[in-house]
């Protein structure tokens, strides 16, 4: 364990800053939702309440920006969805407001392009969204780009190696299989090859040779313990073998040794796992590992510097948390 934050958070965001602290924003606590941010500080293991956003919020997005600010887009508030989005400034530990997205959403990604701009795709506002729009650093605001083929919510978007963003699976009413490709030098997406099993709420990881590992979710009121990779050249998916335990709502991080540690979740007849595992690239299995010491899920993971995997927040058998935990 490491040291509690102040304030239990579930569906809020972690970013990891240039200078190795992690800011943690945002969120639902059960009775309130969180404008309140506050910093890891990997040195001490402790956290310091920062500055707050202007608008409270959870099921966001944030993006760390070429320039170190961490960008926060959507989400849902008391007002309901969100259209608006917000600078966090290191330096300063203060938020400024930037302009708003023209379509309010929650459920939805956001990727980091090649060129520094910050392509937010799909999501929910009474309707699921096929819609994307590209934030520009330079000028704080937003332009329209090519809608996705499908509307879809609790998707995963993955930016690959050669600066394009694959978007797989979610939910639109029905659970989807299908994915496509966004190309920033157009601004058009193209569909790509289905995946073996249609899923939303599961992870999606990007692994050194440049394939895409997907891992559990959920489909059809069952549980997902499949795991499939995503491979870039031929545009096609192969089933790899399964985890040990079915999850959605669960986190996936790629670690400097190339595995990929899969922590946490909601699976079948439990309210939260504490369970954790980790796939091996080389061998396309999975091994058991330690549990956390908190059964979570909507929870956050975030890669430090040293290597460690630092586990905040979320849902548990005892409600919302405010622990943290280091792998």
């Amino acid at each position: 364990m490491t040291g509690n934050m102040s304030i239990a958070r579930y569906a809020h965001t972690a970013s990891t800053l240039a200078n190795g602290s992690v800011l943690v924003a945002g969120g639902f606590n059960g009775s309130s939702y969180l404008n309140s941010a506050e910093l890891y500080n990997t040195s001490t293991g402790t956290w310091i309440i920062t500055g707050s956003m202007s608008v409270a919020r959870y099921y966001h997005t944030a993006s760390v920006l070429a320039n170190g600010s961490v960008l926060v887009t959507g989400g849902n508030g008391s007002s309901g969805c969100l259209n608006s989005a917000e600078l966090y400034h290191p330096s300063t530990g203060t938020w400024t407001t930037t302009g708003n997205m023209s379509v309010a959403r929650e459920y939805h990604t956001a990727s980091t392009l090649a060129n520094g701009y910050v392509l937010v795709a799909g999501g929910y506002n009474g309707a699921y969204l096929n819609s994307a729009e590209l934030y520009h650093p330079s000028t704080g605001t937003w332009t329209i780009t090519g809608s996705m083929s499908t509307a879809r919510e609790y998707h995963t978007a993955s930016t690959l190696s050669n600066g394009s963003v694959l978007v797989a699976g979610g939910y639109n009413g029905a659970y989807l299989n299908s994915t496509e490709l966004y190309n920033p030098l157009t601004g058009i997406w193209t569909t790509t090859g289905n995946m073996s099993i249609a899923r939303r709420s599961y992870t999606a990881s990007t692994l050194a040779n440049g394939s895409v590992l997907v891992a559990g979710g959920y489909s059809n009121s069952s549980y997902l313990n499949s795991a499939e990779l995503y491979h870039p050249l031929t545009g096609t998916w192969t089933t790899i073998g399964s985890m040990s335990t079915a999850r959605e709502y669960h986190t996936a991080f790629t670690l400097a040794n190339g595995l990929v540690l899969v922590a946490g979740g909601q699976g079948n007849g439990t309210n939260s796992l504490n369970s954790a595992e980790l796939y091996n690239p080389s061998t396309g299995t999975w091994t058991t590992t330690g549990n956390m010491n908190v059964a979570r899920r909507f929870h956050t993971a975030s890669t430090l510097a040293n290597g460690s995997v630092l586990v905040t927040g979320g849902y548990g058998s005892n409600g919302y948390l405010n622990s943290a935990e280091l792998y």
